[in-house]
């Protein structure tokens, strides 16, 4: 089933708080909240954008800091709270759901809003896939705008490639593999590419900076029209010829299936980057970008408040 969002998980949370009576921690309502909605394994390693935090437990954890905020639960120590008066009384007047429109009747939510500017869906960034905006968490909502600044910023990325010369693209094809690791120096990788002059290969590349084994590389800097199986074919002849069994062939375009499906069958090694993975590439190892502007996102540091006795 899909996660619930976070207004969604308020209710539930608050009934968990109650029926617990003591403290409560965040893993344990996770627990008990996964169970009660009857989320899969699937469902609970679906990650955030970032890769950092489970869905799941983002949104329990701001329907639990919202509701903090409007004083239906009170933390007692890092990473645990419990319900307070106000929360039961609530919870006695049977509300049918618990969002945030809800929590605008406790004057101090409406003061944590006008401070923070945590509007929670009022005018956030919806993700992909998401209807309803309230149904996002502050840190679905970051995560989301980033992700739609990358996938802008790769479009205009790969635009500018397939209009570059081809002498270029390789030079940005090189900068990219030192970058990642491989070929020694700028200079020695530099060297590499076009020297070889055998067909279906482009270049070779130091696999490391040892020198201790070589990738050939393919690079095509083609626009619209894929790249199939015969032009893998030839690369794949390439490196027989020459006994090597490592390949690299990068493209701006993409690649069939039918070419996929060969490069899986043969006994070389030929890894297949197409236009996005590219510029993804480029991107996470600032080739052909800079940066323009920084937003660290910053927590509480639990341990700093830790008094000694």
């Amino acid at each position: 089933m899909a996660i619930p969002d976070y207004q969604s998980l308020m209710l539930p949370l608050l009934r968990f708080a109650a029926k617990k009576g003591t403290e409560a921690s965040t893993s344990e309502a996770v627990e008990a909240l996964a169970a009660e909605l009857g989320l899969s394994d699937e469902d609970l390693k679906e990650m955030l954008p970032s890769g950092i935090q489970s869905t799941f437990v983002n949104r329990v954890g701001w329907a639990s800091t919202y509701m903090k905020k409007a004083g239906l639960l009170e933390a007692t120590r890092r990473g645990f709270y419990r319900i307070t008066d106000r929360g039961r009384d609530l919870l006695k007047k049977q509300p049918e759901a618990i969002n945030v429109k809800l929590l605008k009747q406790y004057p101090e939510f409406l003061e944590f809003q006008r401070l923070k500017g945590t509007r929670g869906g009022d005018k956030a960034t919806e993700p992909k896939g998401t209807s309803d905006l309230s149904a996002i968490t502050p840190s679905e909502a970051l995560e989301s705008a980033y992700e739609n600044l990358r996938d802008e910023l790769a479009g205009e990325l790969l635009g500018r490639l397939k209009k570059i010369s081809p002498s270029f693209f390789e030079r940005v094809v090189v900068e990219l593999l030192v970058k990642m690791g491989y070929g020694g120096s700028r200079a020695d990788a530099g060297k590499a590419i076009g020297r070889s002059g055998d067909g279906g290969v482009d270049g070779i590349i130091k696999e490391d900076k040892l020198g201790l084994d070589v990738v050939y590389i393919q690079a095509k800097r083609w626009d619209n029209n894929p790249v199939g199986r015969p032009d893998v074919m030839q690369f794949a002849g390439a490196l027989q010829a020459q006994r090597a069994t490592k390949g690299i062939f990068i493209t701006t375009s993409r690649f069939t299936d039918d070419a996929r499906s060969y490069v899986s069958q043969i006994g070389s090694k030929i890894v297949l980057i197409d236009g996005e993975q590219l510029t993804n590439l480029m991107i996470e190892y600032d080739v052909g970008v800079s940066t323009v502007s920084l937003y660290p996102v910053k927590k509480v540091d639990g341990d700093y408040f830790e008094e000694n006795i």
